[in-house]
């Protein structure tokens, strides 16, 4: 559905770092680079995720808007989560099931360097 998802970072150096190691985690590379912007892209193809180096950011605490990235399983839920945390992010919610949204739902929730809230998640094939 989507074509693209970009955000506003306060540090384009720190937050590409940070997105290297995190996307990294799920099996996405640095897909394009130019002056104030990086974004990220699944290796097999698909919507490309954007940051954007603002002088001025707030980001809203807690408005209920979350990024959400696909992950091929529970093990990769998990390195995105223990890779965050290692790399700046806070826990906003560690790995596990998550039956109140789906009995094979798998997710986890961070918060990046800046606050945005950030979910790797995956459910099996049906």
């Amino acid at each position: 559905m989507f074509h693209h998802v970009s955000i506003g970072v306060s540090g384009l150096a720190r937050s590409a770092a940070f997105y290297d190691a995190v996307l990294g985690a799920l099996g996405h590379e640095r897909h394009m680079e130019k002056p104030g912007t990086v974004s990220w892209h699944p290796k097999s193809g698909g919507g490309v995720f954007w940051i954007n180096e603002r002088d001025e950011l707030a980001v809203p605490a807690d408005d209920g808007c979350h990024i959400a990235f696909a992950a091929e399983s529970p093990m990769q839920v998990d390195a995105f989560y223990e890779t965050a945390i290692v790399s700046g992010a806070v826990g906003d919610g560690r790995p596990g099931f998550r039956p109140h949204y789906r009995d094979t739902y798998y997710g986890a929730f961070v918060l990046d360097p800046d606050g945005h809230k950030l979910e790797a998640m995956h459910v099996p094939p049906a």
